[in-house]
């Protein structure tokens, strides 16, 4: 098993510094108004980077796998953010729209690329296990190659 860690230090009111080690850029996180100030990426934003840079990354790998070059990549996120039944905000749906920089055509075993490569992400499928995470997967043509929940 392996440990992934962060540190956060409060800076005042709802802003913190995230510190994820020694040689990585910390980041500022806070939550908009009227709560925090909107002076950082809230925490349901870092959910949805951290959901479409894993997906983000398991494509590219499962690519280059079969030495594919799809860049220049480019991922939306969007988080539908609602009320539960005991009327508490929560993130009710995810939905990732990754675009390949090139046009399917140009791109061998695409199709074995995009039956497995959602497997392969770890952030991904453990936020499955609680919020649905829709996955859509466009190329530079705007055809699209895949669309699953």
């Amino acid at each position: 098993m392996t440990a992934v860690s962060v540190s956060l230090q409060q800076q005042a009111d709802y802003r913190f510094e995230i510190h994820f080690g020694d040689s990585i850029p910390l980041l500022i996180a806070d939550e908009p108004a009227p709560l925090g100030q909107g002076e950082g990426p809230s925490p349901a934003q870092l959910l949805c980077a951290s959901v479409g840079n894993c997906l983000s990354d398991s494509l590219l790998f499962a690519l280059r796998k079969f030495k594919q070059a799809p860049e220049p990549l480019r991922c939306e996120v969007q988080a539908d953010v609602g009320r539960n039944e005991q009327g508490r905000l929560r993130i009710l749906g995810v939905h990732a729209n990754i675009k390949l920089g090139v046009s399917a055509d140009s791109l061998q075993h695409l199709d074995r690329a995009l039956a497995q490569f959602e497997e392969f992400c770890t952030v991904t499928q453990s936020v499955r296990q609680a919020i649905p995470v829709r996955v859509s997967v466009i190329d530079a043509d705007g055809a699209m190659l895949r669309d699953t929940t």
